[in-house]
């Protein structure tokens, strides 16, 4: 499953692919986000939202994106999420310039659901402080133990 994933990790039902970062925390401790930063061998980082961020999020029926080139900011909306129960925005994991758009989520936004770590990716941004903003994700063990909590709490 997914575009180059190493392992994934499984927690309850959900995946976590183990190369991957997550925007999942906020500074007071609560849960927030649930995208992904993946590094690319280019410096880029292609950004989706997480196998438990779709589920919670239901079938989707309309992603509107920040078109190429849009700057964008660490936990500020890189577009809005649309399914039959709600409606919100998608936080970028990290800060940069929009480099590339998945043009075909637009038109099958169910990809996302069906396939959120490989054809269902969001954007790709080059970043602008990487090293900075790898700092608030979550990696490795962090990252399940976020999870865990999060599935904790439904």
């Amino acid at each position: 499953m997914g575009a180059g994933c190493k392992t994934m990790v499984k927690v309850d039902k959900y995946e976590l692919p183990d190369d991957f970062y997550y925007w999942g925390r906020n500074p007071d401790g609560s849960i927030r986000g649930r995208t992904w930063a993946k590094l690319e061998p280019d410096g880029r980082v292609r950004v989706g939202l997480t196998d438990r961020g779709q589920d919670m999020a239901g079938k989707i029926l309309f992603i509107r994106l920040r078109p190429k080139g849009s700057a964008v900011e660490q936990g500020k909306p890189i577009g809005t999420i649309e399914t039959a129960k709600w409606t919100g925005p998608i936080e970028s994991p990290v800060s940069g310039t929009i480099d590339e758009v998945n043009e075909e989520i637009k038109r099958k936004p169910g990809l996302v659901n069906e396939d959120p770590y490989g054809k269902g990716w969001m954007v790709v941004i080059k970043p602008s402080k990487l090293d900075e903003d790898l700092k608030s994700l979550l990696h490795g063990e962090a990252a399940v133990k976020w999870l865990e909590e999060d599935l904790a709490k439904k």
